[in-house]
């Protein structure tokens, strides 16, 4: 399945359906120009890497992909000058990094994208994730944000061969 995000009308388009989404504050922007902190969504076709789910809020849905329960101390570094820049941490961590376990329902449900992991580039920008918008379609720090009902309708369809078309 291949699900489609219009920067631009900032929808997801999968199978027959139209989901409302939220990207980058600052937009979207071509995969190589991506940069560390830069607020925009990275262009590209993006392989899903698994589904990381908080267990006091998500019941498990059935899923296809790799997936595992999200902990208390789980971070994603940011930080381009650690070794696991962009890779999940644990906290604490002697480098910056984004804490998983948030206080907001954003990153209830996390699908993990591949952009900028093979190779991992230093600064090319880091925890670029489909997760769950927030109430008032705020903008990501570069992320796709959906509607926990579609999200929560989506998954079960994905599998290793998905594929998250970024376009702008």
């Amino acid at each position: 399945m291949i699900i489609s995000v219009d920067g631009i009308s900032q929808t997801v388009h999968a199978a027959d359906s139209v989901f409302r989404c939220a990207i980058g504050r600052n937009g979207v922007i071509a995969a190589d120009a991506k940069r560390e902190g830069d607020g925009a969504t990275p262009i590209g076709r993006w392989r899903l890497r698994g589904v990381l789910l908080r267990p006091d809020r998500v019941p498990l849905p059935p899923l296809r992909l790799p997936w595992r329960w999200l902990r208390p101390h789980d971070g994603w570094s940011d930080d381009p000058r650690d070794p696991a820049y962009n890779q999940p941490v644990c906290h604490p961590h002697p480098f910056g990094a984004e804490r998983l376990w948030r206080d907001d329902h954003a990153y209830d449900i996390i699908v993990v994208i591949d952009h900028n992991s093979q190779p991992v580039v230093p600064g090319q920008g880091s925890a670029v994730f489909w997760h769950l918008a927030q109430p008032d379609w705020q903008p990501t720090a570069g992320c796709i944000a959906m509607e926990r009902s579609a999200m929560l309708d989506l998954l079960p369809r994905l599998d290793r061969r998905s594929i998250l078309s970024v376009e702008g």
